[in-house]
């Protein structure tokens, strides 16, 4: 009910015993406690209540905790925090409105792929679809790419990639769109897309269209219980990798030439 009527997020908390408490988010508008407790009247046993949202600057509580630290062959820093000497392996991140500030796990594992890509030859041309702060796009070009290119539909997320690619001297083609339909097929050689699984089951064939033969593509930003259905979309269309960061999951897929 809290999703049908447009929450942007939902707090679970324990209360009572034989009760729960949700915390859900909302956008002030017009008539809204009206409707939502209209709904919940037709809750058995519920109650709801208005809950005082604190006035938090977020990105900056944020920023007061993040330091440099290494996540597989880089080290991840904010401008504030730059290791001395070699910059090569250093992605600057500075947090703001968009995901991927290599903290989180599904971020792990797109830059440990990748790198271990590059490993094993030349990465060509990459697209990361759902670029977000174009984290993984700067690695690809730190990496060796040809060319790398991010797509987002967010332009908070096409103005925070356009800022970190400048922050760390690389280029970055940067594209606003839903996803990659509108990209020419077989077009890139490394195709990342760190997004949540239902975008991955429903755009499998749109991702396999702009991954040239012999390529690969990465999969990430889905929990280890979304793997066997991820494993049933994609496998047929190439060897696949399957790897593990907690409860959070990728998957590598090597398409034939």
């Amino acid at each position: 009910m809290l999703w049908e009527q447009g929450t942007t997020g939902i707090e679970v908390k324990s209360a009572r015993e034989g009760s729960v408490e949700l915390v859900a988010y909302f956008q002030d508008r017009p008539a809204l406690e009206r409707v939502l407790r209209r709904e919940a009247a037709a809750l058995p046993g519920s109650r709801l209540r208005r809950a005082e949202v604190p006035e938090v600057d977020w990105v900056a509580r944020f920023r007061e905790g993040f330091r440099a630290s290494r996540v597989g062959a880089f080290v991840v820093a904010p401008p504030w925090d730059l290791p001395a000497g070699d910059r090569d392996r250093v992605l600057v991140i500075d947090p703001g409105r968009a995901f991927g500030t290599g903290t989180h796990e599904s971020t792990r594992l797109c830059l440990s792929a990748i790198a271990d890509l590059a490993a094993a030859g030349p990465l060509g041309r990459v697209l990361d679809v759902g670029t977000g702060t174009g984290i993984l796009a700067v690695a690809a070009v730190r990496l060796g790419a040809s060319l790398a290119a991010g797509v987002d539909r967010d332009p908070d997320a096409i103005a925070e990639a356009g800022r970190h690619s400048e922050l760390n001297g690389v280029e970055i083609r940067l594209i606003r769109a839903d996803g990659s339909r509108a990209l020419r097929p077989q077009a890139f050689d490394l195709v990342i897309a760190n997004v949540a699984a239902p975008f991955l089951l429903e755009r499998r064939d749109e991702l396999a269209a702009v991954t040239a033969r012999g390529g690969a593509l990465v999969l990430a930003g889905f929990l280890d219980a979304d793997l066997p259905a991820l494993r049933s979309r994609y496998d047929a269309l190439g060897a696949v990798d399957q790897r593990r960061d907690g409860e959070w999951a990728a998957l590598i897929l090597r398409r034939p030439r």
